[in-house]
């Protein structure tokens, strides 16, 4: 998985479930921030990407 797609998985999963009223299973979101940090990017890069996502 290249960087830019591994961080917009990322985005999309944090987005789709994360924040405090989650009540789904963390590994998911986990596993994709983890897959895109690893692929070089920054929690910067994933939260511009989320912002992005959102339409901000």
């Amino acid at each position: 998985m290249d960087r830019q797609n591994a961080v917009e998985t990322a985005a999309r999963e944090v987005l789709a479930h994360g924040g405090p009223e989650a009540r789904t299973d963390a590994r998911d979101v986990v596993a994709a921030m983890g897959a895109a940090l690893d692929a070089g990017a920054t929690h910067a890069d994933i939260a511009a990407e989320m912002r992005r996502q959102r339409g901000e």
